[in-house]
């Protein structure tokens, strides 16, 4: 018998690390429409692999806006801090391969080099070493971006041998975020283009890994007045739940997309109007100017 084939699957992973704004709002609708275009699942895992940066109770609060947004994922929440042993698993066998090495570098040593590590340099051995991926001279990847287009990066020169399990014991985001798409069958990665930069990284590990390689789709980044990435921004205001179908209108102009002739004031009738009026090929490049008309508010 033949095997099952896999549903379209894209999926919102924000980090607990604050509230549910307009920046991440882009990104969830954005995976969202992207989706549902294909006639596909959508998920939501919270990437809670980095507790020095989360903020208590982020999480839910996140979940509870999703909720309100009606953006309800198609199966159970997935958790990263849960899955460490999926990450284990992988880390071991990239360490079998010799894909994967022990690295007593420390940033201050590799402030010499801009920070990449193309070599292990002097040093005393740490108590707590952090594992690399080996990434040799000649690695590099090409990819066509849905929204950005054709994309290539020369991995050895860019970004080196890169961390997959941090000189503290936390995974690395890349290595959990590669494990994951992969365990959870997402075929298509919809997300904001600030991590354009950690793709090459994630396909050589999917290469090195043997696992899928899904499409890819940057969201253009929405920024404040001085040009900053909104999240870092004081302008980052949280979204308070009290008129979802405004936010999610104004998250919907933001990505390019034409006006809806909706009157409704429930978020779920209003996604089955966007789904089926969603043009991904309107979707500009970006960055974006934020306004304070994003978010909570009307849009223009």
């Amino acid at each position: 018998m033949p095997p099952t084939p896999t549903p379209p699957r894209g999926r919102f992973a924000p980090s607990p690390t604050g509230a549910l704004h307009a920046g991440s709002l882009l990104a969830a609708l954005g995976s969202w429409l992207f989706a549902r275009h294909v006639g596909g699942e959508w998920h939501v895992r919270i990437e809670d692999i980095d507790p020095p940066r989360e903020v208590a109770g982020a999480a839910d609060a996140q979940l509870r806006a999703l909720a309100r947004l009606g953006l309800q994922p198609d199966g159970a929440v997935v958790r990263q801090s849960t899955r460490g042993a999926l990450y284990a698993q992988a880390l071991e066998r990239l360490l079998d391969q010799g894909d994967a090495f022990v690295c007593h570098c420390s940033r201050s040593a590799l402030a010499a080099h801009a920070g990449v590590h193309r070599r292990c340099v002097g040093g005393a051995p740490r108590r707590d070493p952090s594992i690399r991926l080996r990434v040799p001279q000649g690695t590099r990847v090409a990819f066509e971006d849905a929204i950005q287009g054709h994309v290539a990066e020369d991995v050895h020169a860019v970004t080196g041998d890169f961390v997959l399990r941090r000189a503290d014991g936390y995974w690395a985001y890349q290595l959990a975020v590669v494990v994951d798409d992969a365990a959870q069958g997402m075929t298509g990665i919809v997300r904001g283009a600030d991590l354009l930069g950690s793709t090459a990284r994630q396909m050589v590990l999917q290469q090195r890994l043997g696992l899928p390689v899904p499409r890819y789709a940057h969201l253009p980044l929405l920024l404040d007045a001085r040009g900053h990435k909104l999240s870092k921004s004081l302008d980052a205001l949280p979204f308070d739940g009290t008129d979802p179908v405004a936010a999610l209108a104004g998250a919907w102009l933001l990505l390019g997309q034409q006006p809806l002739a909706a009157t409704t004031t429930d978020p779920r009738d209003w996604l089955v109007l966007a789904s089926a009026a969603f043009e991904p090929g309107r979707i500009p490049r970006g960055p974006l100017a934020a306004s304070h008309n994003t978010g909570d508010r009307d849009p223009p």
